[in-house]
């Protein structure tokens, strides 16, 4: 899916710096290349050079993908290596990689929004209710504002309450407009500030596994989500 490729590649973008800095720190590890735009997929080289494509430098790669072993175990395409903080509806600051161990169904909003941000809000409340009660204790479902100067914690929880959506399985998010920016880029969604306290954006809803690896995404405002149910629960069922 397009939308994935473009995940993907933000994914790369985002940390090439760091997967660069631990090869050469690690010498002994064999470096192996791979253009960052994937113009082949995943055709790989044992040398540097340039992508025959889009002629772009070939970037150094770890070979398997590096991972954290054990319990804590993190893919390199996983939102939990973002660093960003974030605050909570309840005014407290957390990190992504705080939420790993359930399934993430996650969407970016913001409060003031009169036209399609409720709708998603009513998807995002039907999905929830379709999620048997047994699962739910695996899911969370996430509200991203792209808003943070106006979305407050304080005007989130107000806004969570008034939407009943002030459960445990809910929790909305305020960042720094970097940090909104940078975790739309990796969502590949596109958000505009039209006017003060109003932005055009894309409107999907994501789903990530319990070791935040995007899993399936649902595009669009009131379409069927009987394929993002399925994919919410069979996550959920894999904890």
């Amino acid at each position: 899916m397009k939308i994935f490729k473009l995940i993907t590649i933000s994914f790369i973008a985002l940390f090439a710096f760091n997967s660069c800095k631990n090869e050469v720190n690690n010498k002994k590890q064999a470096l192996i290349y791979q253009c960052p735009m994937q113009c082949e997929g995943e055709v790989t080289s044992n040398e540097a050079g340039s992508c025959s494509i889009c002629k772009m430098d070939l970037k150094p790669i770890h070979q398997p993908s590096k991972v954290i072993s054990g319990e804590n175990e993190i893919s390199e395409t996983s939102i939990f290596n973002l660093t960003t903080n974030w605050n909570t509806e309840e005014g407290n600051a957390i990190q992504l990689k705080e939420l790993k161990g359930k399934t993430l169904v996650m969407v970016m909003i913001y409060t003031t929004c009169k036209a399609a941000c409720p709708r998603l809000v009513a998807d995002m409340r039907n999905i929830e209710k379709q999620i048997p009660k047994i699962n739910v204790e695996n899911v969370q479902f996430v509200m991203v504002s792209i808003d943070p100067e106006t979305d407050t914690p304080k005007k989130l929880k107000e806004f969570a309450v008034e939407n009943k959506m002030d459960g445990e399985q809910w929790t909305f998010l305020q960042g720094s407009v970097t940090g909104v920016r940078e975790f739309a880029n990796v969502l590949a969604v596109k958000y505009k500030e039209i006017s003060p306290m109003d932005f055009s954006h894309s409107n999907i809803i994501s789903v990530f596994n319990n070791k935040g690896e995007l899993v399936h995404q649902q595009e669009g405002l009131g379409v069927d989500n009987k394929e993002t149910v399925s994919k919410i629960i069979e996550t959920s069922n894999n904890h």
